[in-house]
C-alpha cells in the first residue's frame, strides 16, 4: 500500500531535461606550458651548478696567478738559488729558503713516523676488533681530533707537551740514543721534536679515517675465505685486509703529509723559529708556513715581501701535488665506491 495520502493530488514528475544540472568548471592546463616552466627551471639549476663548480677552479687559478705575479721580483733576483741558499738576512736582502724547506720536510716526516703506526692500529681496532657499543664513540672521538683548532693544539703543546719532553723524554733519548746524532744538545723541549709530535697528533685522525674507509670496502667474502683456509685473526687482517687496502692506506698517509706540510700555528708555537739546519731533533727549526705567518706583517722591502710570497707559492704547489697523489691512490682502491656501513 502506498504511503501517499488518499485523495492527495499526484504531482507530475519533472522531466529529466527540466532538472537543474550542476556543472563543475575545470581549468585544463596546457602540457606545453608546464613543460616550458620545467625546462626554464632546469636551465637555471644547471647554470647555477656550473657556476658553483667553475668558481672553485677560478679561485684556484686566481690564487696561483697572484702568487706567481707577486713573487716575480724574488725569482728574478735569486732564481733557483733561492731554494738552495741558507742565508735569510732581510737587512741585506739576502734570502735563501733551504732552512725552511728542511724544517718543513723533517717535521712532516717525523710526524708520519709517529702517527702512521698508531693511526693504522686505531683503524684496525675500530673496523675489525672493536665491540659494537664502543665502535661509534671511538670513531667519533678520533675524528673529533681533526676538528680541534690549531691554536688549541699549540697551547696544549706549550703547557703540557714541551715540559714533558724537556723533563722526561728528551733526557732519556739523549742518554740512550745520542750516538745517532739525532738526540744531541740541551733538552729545551721546544724544537723539531716537539713540532713533529704535535703534528703527529694532528695528522692521526686523517690517516685513521682514510684507512678505515679503505678497509671498509674490502669484501666480507674475502675475509671469510681467508679464515676458512685456517688463518688466524691476525693473518686474516694482515693478508686479507691490509694487503688489499695498502694503496688506499698510502693515499691516506700522503693526505696526512699534505696536512703536516701546511700546518702553521701549532708548529710556530713549539718549533723554535730559527732558520738553521741542524741534525739534532732537539735543535729549533723553521718551516715555510711558520716563517710566512711570523714575518709577513714585518716585511717592509719589496724583495723581502716577494721572497715570502715565493715561499707560499712553493708550499701551495707542493700541497696540491701531494693531495692529488693521495686522491689517486685512494681511488685506485675504492674505485669511487662509498664505504659500506659496518654494523
Amino acid at each position: 500500500m502506498s504511503n501517499r495520502a488518499v485523495g492527495a493530488p499526484r504531482l507530475p514528475s519533472p522531466h529529466a531535461s527540466d532538472r537543474p544540472r550542476l556543472t563543475v568548471a575545470t581549468k585544463v592546463e596546457s602540457p606545453l606550458a608546464h613543460a616550458g616552466t620545467s625546462r626554464t627551471a632546469d636551465i637555471v639549476f644547471q647554470t647555477a651548478i656550473y657556476v658553483c663548480g667553475a668558481s672553485l677552479l677560478v679561485l684556484v687559478v686566481l690564487i696561483v696567478f697572484e702568487l706567481i705575479t707577486k713573487s716575480q721580483l724574488s725569482w728574478h733576483a735569486f732564481g733557483w738559488r733561492f731554494f738552495l741558499g741558507s742565508d735569510w738576512d732581510p737587512v741585506n736582502e739576502k734570502f735563501g729558503a733551504l732552512p725552511f724547506i728542511y724544517g718543513t720536510v723533517v717535521s712532516s716526516i717525523l710526524s708520519l713516523i709517529l702517527a702512521v703506526p698508531l693511526a693504522i692500529g686505531v683503524a684496525v681496532f675500530i673496523t675489525e676488533m672493536s665491540p659494537t657499543w664502543l665502535r661509534t664513540p671511538l670513531a667519533f672521538t678520533t675524528e673529533l681530533l681533526a676538528a680541534i683548532p690549531s691554536v688549541i693544539y699549540g697551547l696544549w703543546a706549550i703547557f703540557v707537551l714541551v715540559p714533558l719532553l724537556r723533563l722526561h723524554v728528551e733526557p732519556l733519548l739523549a742518554k740512550y740514543f745520542s750516538w745517532t746524532g739525532l738526540f744531541e744538545g740541551a733538552p729545551y723541549g721546544i724544537g723539531m721534536l716537539a713540532a713533529g709530535v704535535i703534528l703527529a697528533i694532528m695528522v692521526l685522525p686523517i690517516v685513521s679515517s682514510i684507512t678505515r674507509e679503505v678497509m671498509a670496502v674490502v669484501p666480507q667474502q674475502q675475509k671469510e675465505a681467508v679464515l676458512a683456509l685456517g688463518a688466524t685473526r691476525w693473518e686474516m687482517i694482515r693478508t686479507g685486509v691490509l694487503r688489499n687496502a695498502r694503496a688506499g692506506i698510502v693515499g691516506g698517509i700522503i693526505l696526512g703529509l699534505g696536512r703536516a706540510l701546511g700546518e702553521t700555528m701549532a708548529v710556530t708555537m713549539v718549533i723554535g723559529n730559527r732558520p738553521e739546519i741542524a741534525k739534532s731533533l732537539f735543535a729549533p727549526g723553521y718551516t715555510m708556513a711558520s716563517v710566512i705567518a711570523n714575518e709577513f706583517s714585518e716585511a717592509t722591502g719589496d724583495v723581502y715581501l716577494s721572497a715570502l710570497i715565493e715561499l707560499g707559492l712553493a708550499l701551495f704547489l707542493v700541497t696540491i701535488i701531494v693531495n692529488i697523489l693521495a686522491q689517486l691512490l685512494v681511488w685506485s682502491v675504492t674505485r669511487g665506491t662509498p664505504a659500506r656501513a659496518r654494523g
